[in-house]
């Protein structure tokens, strides 16, 4: 059903002024409060009325949302209205009434305090926030994945070339949690300052015990970071509880917003010791270059700086406010319900091994696997003619193709993957 038709009906017309996230009134945007109740994961009528909210095409099936997630017309018209607004009167548009009404909202979808939140461009500019503000030097040690996506690779790497930190790997297991904490448990020294890792690993989907961690690391005074671009937007949780230091994400995955928008999260505690490296106009409460004396914004705001792009910060509010009128409890359970049934389809095709963690609990709505017969990158273009979007993984040297199911794709699109499996 189109989005015109859609409007015919009362319900229809009740509904899109939900999803649409934002409301205009003059210049202002009104965000809505109230969520759906609960939605069955089951009801297709419901879930193809959230794709009529998107412009993807029906021809071919979008299973990628791990690396980069589509955005729904609210997300793409506030963006679009916005800078209309903004290049009538050439304008940039920078309200610290609107960057604080995106960023509460922000810390009502990921459980922490708005000024414990930071605009960034994407997850890896949170990631090299806190890579180069954290006081690390030679011979401290850091312990992270084999499994890590390259903007969480890279940039310790580079702290690696130009300060000379260790950095310690383990390779995680898929078997059991508890077994990727007795893992870093090994590795653990009078030198370590630091575990990073990701909340989702981003080459199997395997959701890592954060809390577990955050209370092994604080009684050492070892930091966490969390690597969370493949969690924010797919299934509910609070930072707060999860008690980790610091927390990057993308806006552009799982949270639907545009391209090049992301947030940070620096637990309070940690402002003054994650130092702003790069800054600029909006980091500084106060400055004097005649006295030399310059005192940051007392809050994650100091990690910002310079001219930005008010119709990308827009639209990241109207993503949020997207998945909260449908509500994150409904998206994951849809989210599972997909990738369950994709999960299991998967299980029983010959010569199929599934890499993602067999417990419900530990897995995302990320799904890889591989053929005992077939090279991923050979399976990855055979599915491609079936006209579906997957992504192969090379990281850790898994060498296997990862499927992503979010709230816009059908049962129909996952049967659609596994007959295309099946034929290989």
């Amino acid at each position: 059903m189109r989005r015109s038709d859609f409007f015919k009906t009362a319900f229809g017309a009740a509904a899109v002024a939900g999803l649409s996230g934002f409301r205009w009134k003059g210049d202002k945007a009104i965000r809505p409060t109230e969520a759906w109740p609960a939605i069955d994961p089951e009801d297709e009528q419901f879930w193809r009325f959230v794709r009529t909210q998107f412009p993807l095409t029906d021809e071919r099936a979008y299973l990628n949302t791990g690396g980069l997630g589509a955005s729904p017309y609210a997300v793409i018209d506030a963006v679009k209205a916005k800078m209309d607004e903004l290049e009538k009167i050439a304008e940039t548009g920078h309200s610290d009434e609107l960057w604080k009404e995106v960023k509460t909202a922000a810390a009502q979808l990921l459980g922490c305090d708005a000024t414990e939140l930071a605009f960034t461009r994407n997850a890896t500019e949170g990631i090299n926030i806190v890579c180069n503000g954290l006081p690390l030097k030679r011979g401290d040690e850091m312990i992270t994945t084999t499994h890590e996506h390259v903007g969480n690779t890279v940039p310790w790497l580079g702290l690696l070339k130009r300060e000379g930190i260790v950095v310690k790997l383990f390779e995680p297991s898929t078997v059991s949690a508890q077994e990727n904490v007795d893992r870093i448990e090994q590795l653990l020294t009078k030198k370590t300052r630091l575990i990073s890792v990701p909340h989702a690993t981003t080459t199997t989907g395997q959701i890592l015990p954060i809390k577990v961690l955050s209370a092994l690391a604080k009684p050492k005074g070892i930091w966490l970071f969390v690597d969370g671009a493949q969690t924010a937007g797919m299934f509910p949780f609070n930072l707060h509880e999860l008690g980790c230091d610091a927390y990057a994400t993308s806006g552009h995955k799982w949270m639907l917003g545009p391209k090049e928008t992301g947030l940070l999260y620096v637990r309070k505690e940690m402002l003054d010791v994650i130092q702003p490296k790069i800054v600029g106009a909006y980091s500084a409460a106060e400055f004097d270059l005649a006295k030399g004396t310059l005192d940051f914004v007392p809050s994650a705001q100091r990690y910002e700086y310079g001219t930005v792009s008010i119709p990308l910060r827009f639209g990241l509010g109207a993503a949020i406010s997207f998945l909260q009128k449908i509500g994150m409890e409904n998206i994951w359970k849809r989210d599972q319900s997909l990738s369950t049934r994709l999960f299991m389809g998967l299980k029983s095709i010959p010569y199929v091994s599934v890499l993602s963690p067999e417990s419900s609990t530990e897995r995302s709505a990320l799904v890889t696997f591989k053929h005992e017969k077939i090279p991923f990158g050979d399976l990855q273009r055979h599915l491609d003619t079936y006209k579906l979007r997957t992504r192969g993984v090379g990281e850790g040297g898994v060498n296997a193709l990862r499927i992503s199911t979010h709230l816009y794709n059908s049962h129909d699109e996952v049967d659609r993957a596994l007959e295309a499996v099946k034929t290989a």
